[in-house]
C-alpha cells in the first residue's frame, strides 16, 4: 500500500512543485486545481491515474510522470454527470502523446456510451514533438472522438492555456469555447513560425487571445476575466442544456408567472422606423426572471442567440440588435446564428425568433466574400430544423431576410407579429422608387407625389394585416403578452414530431 500511496501522491503532483509554483506565477491554476472549481465536492471520478508515456526517446526517458499530461474522469456539475478531461501543463507542457490521445480517447467513448457530456479543459502545447507520428496518432485519436460525439451529446472546451498546432481543433469541432483573457490562446501556428513564414510581428495575445477570438474570428463563444468566473459559466450553460440528443433539457421551477405582461413593451418599437432599440430588453421581459445568457455576445452583435426560460424549459433565442447595423444580417451574423440553431435542433432544444431584419447586408465586401453562400447556412439551419419553432416579428421584415428567419415557408410552427410588423418583399420608401419612378419623375411636385406614394404602400404592405389574411402570421398580438403568447405556442408544440427526407446527411453550404 506505500508504493501504491506514493505513485498516487506522485500523480497529484504532476510535473512536480516547481512546475506547479511557474504555473501560479502565470496567473493560471492546475489541471486538478480546474476540475475542483468545476466538479461538486467529492464527486471525481479518476481514470487512468497510473498510465504514462511509451516513447523512448533519451531525454523524455526519465520524464515519466503517472498520468502523463492530462487528467481523465467522470464527476458532475449541480448534481448531473459529466466525462471530463484535464491537460496538465506542468507535465511536458501538456503535450499530446500516444497515450494522452488513448486516455482522452476513451474518456468520449464513456460518455458517448452513457449519453453523458463532457468537457475539455485544454492547456496545452500541442502535439508531442519527441513521439513523431505516435503523438500525431494521439491526437487524430481526439479528433475522430469530438466528431463522432457531435450532435450525440453536449461537447464543451474551456480553453486556460494555449492550444496549438492540429490540436487546436479539438475545441473547433466541439459545441462551446470558453477563454479566459490574459491565459488562453489558440492558434494553429505561433508568433515565432508567423515571423519566420511572413516576416509579422506579433504577440501570442494579438494573435490567438481571449478578444481576438470572441470578437474577430468567433472561435470563442464564451470569455471571462478570470478560471473562477469562467467554470462558474460553463456550470451556467449545462443547466440549459440536456445531457445528450435523446432528451429534454431540465426543466426548472424559476417562480416567474406564465401570465405576467409587461407594459413598458408598448414603447419598446419606435414610432420612427429609422430609429434603434435594444432587442435584449425584449428577452430579459419575456424570459423567465429576465435570465438570458447570452452566446457568442461580441461577435457579429446584429445578432443574438443564446439561451433562456420560458415557464421553467429551455429555448433558444435568435434575434436581431437593431441598435448595431439595423439588425441586417452580415456573413458573420448568418454563420453565428445558424451554428447555434444547428446546435438547439440537434439537442431538442426549441427555437425562439424575434424578428426586426432590413435583409442582407450589402456591399462588394460581402459580395465577394460570400453573403450568399453564408447567407444559405443560415436558410438550410431553420428549413432543417424539426425542433418547435415560433417567430415575433415586431418590426420590419424584408425580403428574403424575412423568409429566413423562421418564417411559415422554412416550416416555422407558430408566427406572431406585433401590430408595428412591417412585412414586405423591400421599404416602403425603396419599392416606390423602383415602382414608381416613371410616375414621380413625372409629376409636377415629385416630392409630394413620391411621399404620397410612400404613404399608400405602408398601409397596403408594410404592416402584418397583409400576411395575417394569406396564414403566413397566426395572431398579431399585443406586445404586453409577448411571453404569455409563446409560453402557450411551446406548450402546443411540446409533442411535435417532424422528420426530414431519409439521407445519410444534407449537404449544408458550408
Amino acid at each position: 500500500m506505500d508504493g501504491l500511496d506514493r505513485l498516487r501522491k506522485e500523480a497529484r503532483a504532476g510535473g512536480g512543485q516547481k512546475r506547479i509554483q511557474q504555473q501560479h506565477a502565470r496567473g493560471k491554476l492546475t489541471a486538478r486545481e480546474r476540475l475542483e472549481l468545476l466538479l461538486d465536492p467529492s464527486s471525481f471520478n479518476e481514470l487512468g491515474t497510473f498510465v504514462s508515456h511509451r516513447c523512448a526517446e533519451l531525454k523524455l526517458h526519465e520524464q515519466r510522470h503517472p498520468g502523463d499530461a492530462v487528467v481523465t474522469g467522470s464527476g458532475r456539475v449541480d448534481g448531473r454527470p459529466v466525462f471530463v478531461y484535464s491537460q496538465d501543463f506542468t507535465v511536458l507542457g501538456g503535450s499530446i502523446s500516444e497515450v494522452v490521445g488513448q486516455k482522452v480517447g476513451q474518456v468520449m467513448d464513456l460518455a458517448l456510451s452513457s449519453m453523458t457530456p463532457v468537457i475539455a479543459i485544454n492547456d496545452s502545447g500541442g502535439a508531442r514533438i519527441q513521439e513523431g507520428v505516435a503523438s500525431l496518432s494521439g491526437v487524430g485519436e481526439m479528433l475522430l472522438k469530438n466528431t463522432l460525439c457531435s450532435g450525440v451529446i453536449p461537447q464543451i472546451s474551456v480553453v486556460v492555456g494555449p492550444s496549438a498546432g492540429g490540436a487546436v481543433y479539438c475545441p473547433a469541432i466541439t459545441d462551446f469555447v470558453f477563454m479566459v483573457k490574459g491565459i488562453s490562446q489558440m492558434y494553429i501556428t505561433g508568433p515565432d513560425v508567423v515571423r519566420a513564414v511572413t516576416g509579422e510581428e506579433i504577440s501570442h495575445e494579438e494573435l490567438g487571445g481571449a478578444e481576438v477570438h470572441a470578437r474577430k474570428s468567433g472561435v470563442a463563444h464564451f470569455i471571462a476575466d478570470s478560471e473562477k468566473e469562467c467554470f462558474a459559466a460553463v456550470g451556467r450553460l449545462l443547466s440549459f442544456l440536456p445531457g445528450s440528443n435523446m432528451e429534454s433539457a431540465p426543466v426548472v421551477e424559476t417562480g416567474d408567472d406564465p401570465e405576467r405582461i409587461d407594459e413598458g413593451l408598448l414603447e419598446l418599437v419606435p414610432d420612427d422606423p429609422r430609429r434603434a432599440y435594444d432587442m435584449k430588453k425584449l428577452i430579459s421581459s419575456v424570459a423567465d426572471n429576465g435570465d438570458f445568457m447570452e452566446v457568442h455576445q461580441h461577435f457579429a452583435p446584429s445578432i443574438i442567440v443564446g439561451f433562456a426560460r420560458l415557464n421553467g424549459r429551455s429555448v433558444g433565442i435568435v434575434a436581431q440588435q437593431p441598435s448595431y447595423l439595423a439588425g441586417v444580417i452580415d456573413i458573420d451574423a448568418s454563420v453565428k446564428a445558424a451554428r447555434f440553431v444547428r446546435f438547439c435542433d440537434a439537442f431538442n432544444i426549441p427555437l425562439v425568433s424575434f424578428v426586426d431584419v432590413p435583409g442582407f447586408m450589402p456591399g462588394i465586401s460581402q459580395e465577394h466574400g460570400g453573403i450568399i453562400r453564408h447567407g444559405a447556412k443560415l436558410i438550410y439551419a431553420y428549413a432543417e430544423a424539426t425542433v418547435p419553432k415560433v417567430t415575433v416579428i415586431t418590426r420590419k421584415a424584408y425580403g428574403g431576410a424575412y423568409i429566413v428567419m423562421s418564417s411559415k415557408h422554412l416550416r416555422g410552427d407558430i408566427n406572431y407579429a406585433w401590430p408595428s410588423g412591417q412585412i414586405a418583399v423591400m421599404g416602403a420608401e425603396g419599392a416606390v422608387n423602383i415602382i414608381f419612378r416613371k410616375d414621380i419623375a413625372a409629376s409636377a411636385n415629385p416630392e409630394e407625389t413620391r411621399k404620397k406614394l410612400v404613404a399608400d404602400y405602408e398601409e397596403k404592405f408594410s404592416n402584418p394585416y397583409r400576411a395575417a389574411n394569406l396564414g403566413y402570421i397566426d395572431d398579431i398580438i399585443d406586445p404586453r403578452q409577448t411571453r404569455r403568447h409563446l409560453i402557450k405556442a411551446l406548450e402546443m408544440l411540446e409533442g411535435k414530431t417532424q422528420d426530414n427526407p431519409p439521407k445519410k446527411h444534407g449537404n449544408i453550404p458550408l
